[in-house]
């Protein structure tokens, strides 16, 4: 089934080494989604909820790479739309339905998220109604089957041999589970970065839709735009360390204590 003797030339491994990169720099948005939405669980189950998401993620991908051809007739139309804003019989396929659901999910998930920090909801681990490690899976499956299909769909446009692929996927994955709980510990840790995070969730969400109605965006400037903002917040935080916080003063308070 597989051709072990294309591992003799060297652009195979600089196929694989290449490969293996993007699909880690792909699984960064995974694993702030499952770092945030796993933060939800008691702390002796999050790194198990950690682990059993990306050994998930790692499952969906090495399926669909053996089914390839599935994944191809994904692109084919199941019926045309006539849209206003779209090219007359707009073609919505699989594809297109599967990155307008897990837009429309992301977008919903992240902004409740970001509601639930700004009126101050209780984040007690083990409190609240996510709490339960089958919720908490579930959510990781349905956002790893999108962004599963833009790992796969990335591997194919660049290398042709399956093998490669699926190993080039097993070696992102073991470096992002040795990596996520660090991650997970980070992002939660610091609630401006938690902020952050969500709004690129929400900035992948809209990309996703858009992606559904062909309106293609370069990938290159979404995640230039997240290192940016990351880089900045991480000097801020630097600056905020050094400098101490600003102390409002009460003018109710002084008003009172004038004679």
């Amino acid at each position: 089934m597989f051709d072990f003797s294309t591992f003799a030339e060297a652009h195979t491994w600089v196929s694989l080494l290449t490969l293996t990169f993007m699909e880690i720099v792909l699984g960064i948005d995974n694993i702030i989604f499952i770092s945030i939405v796993v933060n939800r669980l008691p702390r002796e189950q999050q790194a198990r909820g950690r682990t059993i998401g990306l050994l998930l993620a790692l499952l969906f991908r090495i399926g669909l790479l053996l089914s390839i051809s599935w994944i191809v007739g994904l692109k084919t139309p199941l019926f045309h739309l006539d849209l206003p804003f779209r090219e007359p019989d707009f073609g919505v396929s699989g594809r297109d339905i599967i990155l307008f659901l897990g837009g429309l999910f992301l977008l919903a998930k992240s902004t409740t998220e970001i509601h639930g920090k700004l009126q101050g909801e209780e984040e007690e681990h083990g409190t609240g109604k996510y709490n339960t490690l089958s919720r908490v899976i579930f959510q990781i499956i349905v956002i790893d089957i999108v962004f599963s299909f833009d790992s796969i769909l990335t591997a194919v446009g660049l290398v042709n041999n399956v093998l490669v692929m699926i190993l080039a996927v097993i070696l992102a994955m073991g470096v992002m589970l040795a990596f996520s709980g660090y991650v997970a510990d980070f992002v939660n840790q610091n609630p401006t970065i938690k902020i952050l995070a969500l709004s690129f969730l929400i900035m992948i969400g809209a990309m996703l839709i858009m992606e559904a109605f062909h309106q293609e965006v370069p990938k290159g400037y979404v995640y230039f735009a997240m290192a940016f903002s990351l880089a900045v917040e991480l000097l801020n935080m630097r600056v905020r360390k050094k400098v101490p916080p600003v102390e409002l003063r009460d003018v109710k308070a002084q008003s009172t204590e004038q004679p």
